[in-house]
């Protein structure tokens, strides 16, 4: 697993360098709203990125519920970390993009609505398991994940449903995509799994190597006072 971490590192950053030049160079300029575009190649991505993050920590939150996995647990807040990264990503991007393009910073529709409560609610959880020092924060910790959860889906699928600010979907809601900008768009999302992945990875060996010597620290502890006597 040692020697797969530099490659993984390698191809992560190949893959970001090959994405930045199609995303600002090698894709096509779009007609209407010209270079501020471009933005799209890192703002889709890492809404998508977002969601898998927080789908895996849903996952790994039910598991932890059931058997009350250890490693469920660190998985759970691993990816909700990583998860609120990416989602944050998404909402400095979107008002970027969307001031040249709409006349305006914000608005309270139903996708943008949904996605900052998205935000809010694992860094809630982020901050509960922080600053929470209860023997059930775990378990206060998931049930506020599967929650969060519920608000993927309402995200993805409110352009379906509601009418907004954003335009059609561009895949699978009878909206169009240039094929090279597609191409552009899958490309940039690779990359950013992969970054995504490597991250997860390196935290979650880090929690469990932290988790590790917490338990060791709360042994000596116990160990040391009954030596005294």
């Amino acid at each position: 697993m040692k020697r797969a971490f530099p490659l993984l590192g390698g191809l992560t950053a190949v893959l970001l360098s090959y994405a930045l030049y199609e995303a600002l160079i090698a894709a096509p300029t779009e007609q209407t709203m010209g270079n501020v575009q471009r933005i799209f190649y890192y703002h889709v991505p890492s809404a998508w990125t977002a969601f898998l993050l927080f789908l895996v920590n849903f996952a790994a939150s039910v598991a932890y519920l059931i058997r009350r996995s250890p490693k469920a647990d660190a998985i759970g807040v691993v990816t909700a970390e990583v998860g609120v990264v990416f989602c944050t990503v998404v909402l400095v991007t979107g008002p970027l993009w969307a001031r040249p393009v709409w006349g305006i910073w914000w608005t309270w529709d139903v996708r943008l609505t949904s996605t900052l409560v998205l935000w809010l609610i694992y860094v809630s959880y982020l901050m509960l398991r922080r600053f929470s020092s209860s023997g059930q924060t775990p378990v206060l910790a998931a049930a506020l994940a599967v929650f969060g959860a519920l608000d993927v889906p309402l995200v993805y699928f409110s352009i379906w449903f509601f009418r907004t600010q954003h335009p059609a979907p561009v895949i699978g809601g009878g909206g169009s995509i240039d094929p090279r900008m597609l191409h552009v768009l899958l490309i940039n999302w690779a990359a950013f799994l992969c970054f995504a992945f490597m991250v997860c990875w390196s935290r979650y060996r880090l929690e469990r190597l932290q988790r590790e010597v917490e338990e060791m620290q709360a042994l000596e502890s116990m160990i040391e006072p009954r030596s005294a006597r």
